[in-house]
């Protein structure tokens, strides 16, 4: 087992038109990431938007983050 994998549990990958893209993070990474997106509010998503279409991309793209990181067991209550 490599280091990378000792010390990081969880593995988030992207792929965008073909190309892959991965992070790893500990446990307490990914608690704190869902944390993060069950407290955000719309106030954080458009200030940090453009305008308002952006705001409702970025939360969009939140909500599915949210949703496979609760489907995969991290899901604060």
């Amino acid at each position: 087992m490599s280091n990378l994998t000792q010390n990081s549990d969880v593995r988030v990958i992207f792929e965008i038109d073909g190309c892959q893209a991965d992070a790893f993070m500990s446990r307490e990474e990914t608690m704190a990431l869902a944390q993060f997106f069950k407290r955000a509010h719309w106030s954080e998503f458009r200030g940090c938007a453009v305008d308002d279409d952006e705001a409702y991309s970025i939360r969009a793209a939140v909500g599915k983050v949210q949703d496979a990181v609760a489907r995969s067991g991290y899901n604060p209550r």
